[in-house]
């Protein structure tokens, strides 16, 4: 169940955020972590242009992009490099340039997180492989 935090520096359509959302969690569903698709925890926020810098060599610093993903420890370097191509190929469409796209991924054990009524995750059948 990772959470992902997408943050941009543009003002997107109710529609346009509505895919950006969904691209990430279409990413973290697709073959590069797996998750069940009702396992949606996406959030975006939008910033003021002068509260999110960006390196200068950016062409269209108005889509720099980055994509915060915490989830459990486990999975493997592939499926991590999956992750972030996934991630890049489906905001790509929407008309973020790949390379003003940044990736984050903080890894936690499965006993840091509380869930489903105040359960430690290790306690709890998650319905699904981290270990992929």
């Amino acid at each position: 169940m990772p959470w992902a935090l997408i943050e941009v520096r543009r003002q997107w359509s109710r529609e346009e955020e509505t895919a950006l959302i969904d691209a990430v969690h279409a990413a973290l569903v697709a073959a590069a972590f797996r998750i069940p698709a009702k396992d949606k925890h996406v959030r975006l926020q939008v910033h003021e242009p002068h509260r999110f810098a960006h390196p200068p060599t950016l062409a269209e610093p108005e889509y720099a992009t980055l994509v915060s993903v915490d989830c459990f420890a486990g999975r493997s370097v592939e499926a991590k490099r999956r992750l972030y191509g996934e991630i890049v190929d489906r905001l790509e469409p929407l008309g973020i340039p790949r390379d003003h796209v940044s990736i984050t991924l903080r890894e936690s054990p499965t006993e840091n997180w509380g869930i489903r009524s105040g359960q430690a995750a290790c306690d709890v059948d998650l319905g699904f492989n981290v270990k992929v």
